[in-house]
């Protein structure tokens, strides 16, 4: 019998998800499948979502633009009430500043931690009795200045009655032309079969180099309907003054805004917000309903759907 029969779940033979966190929806287009990029056919996978939640409007607004009308905008906690009775799955990236190298290092207990916020995704999970969760964070939560902060959620998940598997991912593997690291958090109920995370499906010497990835953009001109556009800040001391490589992957595309967006590997200019996206995955029909500034963001704060949809697939085998 299908868990969800209850109205609330997904039917047609999918999995019903709950999205927390979602952002513009890079993840879920990964769970959700069915898009081409680089040439390549990402086969529709059976989930569907049901039900998702973000904070920022702008997100919201390209999330409903490219994904299924079932996000909703506002504060996780004042949305609860909406959610569904019952889900198949969670997933969600959450907030990872306050954990990461990069932000205030304030961990996951602060009176004031963005990072803390995987205590909602704790909350929804008991709602909701997902057969399976996928939580993805950076990959300083699996560093030693990290270690207790890993030992709390670990603990936390664990004690929902989850098998928890946790492993970092080098988004390059798997087809993605970009150095980033994430880790995933996969938890699986009890009577469902253990995740087994999924294998590279390539070598160093096969990983998508950036020129191969948008190297045809490099003539193309100027356009925000295709989200072609590029900043004109100023050189930044550090991270803003990086030139990606061509004959590589890019380095990983990063969220804070204006000043920090890399340089193209011979053009005298940063990234295009397209060129971003496509380091990122995203195909070139996934189009960000914002300006500049917070494409950025956006962008940058996103899992990149190709990465998603492996790890999809190895909760998909869990799941049948």
């Amino acid at each position: 019998m299908n868990p969800n029969a209850n109205g609330n779940g997904a039917g047609n033979g999918k999995h019903s998800v709950v999205s927390l966190f979602s952002g513009c929806g890079g993840m879920d287009l990964g769970f959700r499948g069915g898009f081409q990029v680089f040439g390549k056919l990402y086969e529709p996978l059976p989930f569907h979502i049901v039900w998702a939640n973000d904070l920022s409007p702008a997100a919201c607004k390209t999330y409903k633009k490219n994904l299924e009308d079932v996000i909703h905008e506002g504060n996780i906690w004042e949305c609860l009430e909406k959610l569904p009775k019952r889900a198949d799955v969670v997933i969600g990236g959450f907030p990872c500043q306050d954990i990461s190298i990069n932000g205030k290092l304030a961990g996951v207990n602060g009176n004031d931690s963005r990072s803390g916020l995987y205590r909602a995704m704790l909350e929804v999970i008991k709602r909701c009795k997902p057969r399976a969760f996928v939580a993805e964070n950076v990959k300083g939560l699996m560093q030693k200045y990290n270690r207790e902060n890993l030992a709390k959620v670990v603990s936390d998940f664990s004690e929902l009655g989850y098998n928890l598997s946790y492993n970092l991912y080098l988004a390059a593997n798997y087809g993605v032309p970009q150095m980033r690291q994430r880790v995933f958090i996969v938890g699986t109920a009890q009577g469902v079969k253990p995740f087994r995370p999924p294998w590279p499906i390539m070598q160093k010497d096969e990983w998508l180099t950036s020129k191969k990835a948008i190297g045809d953009l490099e003539d193309r001109e100027e356009s925000e309907a295709i989200n072609h556009i590029w900043s004109r800040a100023e050189r930044s001391a550090e991270q803003g003054n990086r030139r990606i490589k061509a004959d590589r992957p890019s380095d990983t595309i990063r969220a804070e805004c204006h000043g920090n967006i890399q340089y193209h590997y011979s053009l005298p200019r940063r990234l295009s917000m397209r060129e971003a996206a496509r380091l990122q995955s995203f195909p070139d029909d996934f189009i960000f309903a914002a300006k500049l500034r917070e494409t950025e963001r956006q962008v940058g704060n996103a899992v990149p759907p190709v990465l998603a949809w492996h790890i999809a697939q190895a909760v998909r085998d869990c799941l049948s």
